[in-house]
Order: C-alpha cells, then sequence, then structure tokens
C-alpha cells in the first residue's frame, strides 16, 4: 500500500452522511473517509470495472477529504453517486 493510500485508509475525517449497505446479508456501516476508501479500493478492481469513471472519482474525492476536511461534501456526493450507480443504495 502506497503512502498516501495508508493515510486516506487510515483516515478518521467524519463523512456529510452514514452508508448502510446490505453486503452478503450483513449490514456494512460507512460513515469516514477511511472507511469508505477501504470498502471501495478493497473490492476487486473487475467488480467496479462497469463504473470505472464514478469509481475514480470517489477514489480522488476520497484522497483529497483525508487532507482536507472541506472536501467531504464532494467526497460524500461521488461516493453517493458511485452507490446509487451500483444498486448498493
Amino acid at each position: 500500500m502506497t503512502p498516501i493510500a495508508r493515510e486516506v485508509s487510515d483516515s478518521d475525517t467524519p463523512l456529510r452522511a452514514t452508508f448502510k449497505i446490505n453486503l452478503n446479508g450483513k449490514t456494512v456501516s460507512i460513515g469516514t473517509v477511511g472507511q469508505a476508501y477501504r470498502f471501495i479500493t478493497n473490492l476487486s478492481s473487475v467488480e467496479w470495472i462497469e463504473f470505472k469513471s464514478l469509481h475514480a472519482d470517489a477514489v480522488s474525492t476520497l484522497q483529497g477529504a483525508a487532507g482536507d476536511a472541506m472536501l467531504t461534501v464532494q467526497a460524500t456526493a461521488a461516493l453517493r453517486a458511485l452507490f446509487v450507480r451500483a444498486k448498493l443504495l
């Protein structure tokens, strides 16, 4: 894991919303930049290939929000767009 990815995945910066996603019969709660980053980067890239552009936007905005809490609004919107399009919400 690169230093930037490690920093982002360890971020406790809260998102503007908490996402509750049902995955394999279990509810996953995503409320911080780090939780969201780990969720969308730990899944196989093949699973996100259909949503490549939205996924890239979400990763990019989460990386920005890890360093600047003012960007959590954009990160939350990018995640919401990705999750809705992927029918996770």
